[in-house]
């Protein structure tokens, strides 16, 4: 079964969620922000998807900007980004979606659809 990674306040999340329903895929909700991926998950999410791990943050959330992360993530080492993300949830671009063999950041209907089909 999908394991989904959302936030309850997020648009984008809300709707990705309706098109899962809407398609009668079976998913298991996890609140992001209360419940998110630690370091471990993190990193195994980041080797299955084969995204750039920039890809795995949320860069139009607060945190994200509050904490300068534009400049700083160029200059950190995978690891150090990866702990970084696991420190907070809001950090995180979503929905993040696992499968039993993928990962998927973020809400592309074409994506969802060749994937999920």
């Amino acid at each position: 079964m999908l394991k989904v990674y959302c936030y309850n306040r997020c648009t984008t999340c809300r709707k990705a969620l309706k098109w899962l329903d809407d398609k009668g895929i079976e998913y298991e909700l996890t609140d992001i922000k209360e419940n998110h991926p630690d370091e471990k998950d993190l990193r195994k999410y980041y080797s299955m998807s084969g995204l750039p791990l920039k890809r795995f943050f949320n860069t139009s959330g607060i945190p994200y900007r509050e904490m300068g992360l534009s400049r700083k993530l160029p200059e950190m080492s995978e690891g150090e980004q990866l702990a970084l993300l696991a420190t907070d949830g809001m950090l995180v671009k979503r929905p993040l979606v696992v499968g039993e063999d993928f990962v998927m950041v973020g809400f592309k209907e074409d994506e969802w659809a060749e994937k999920l089909h």
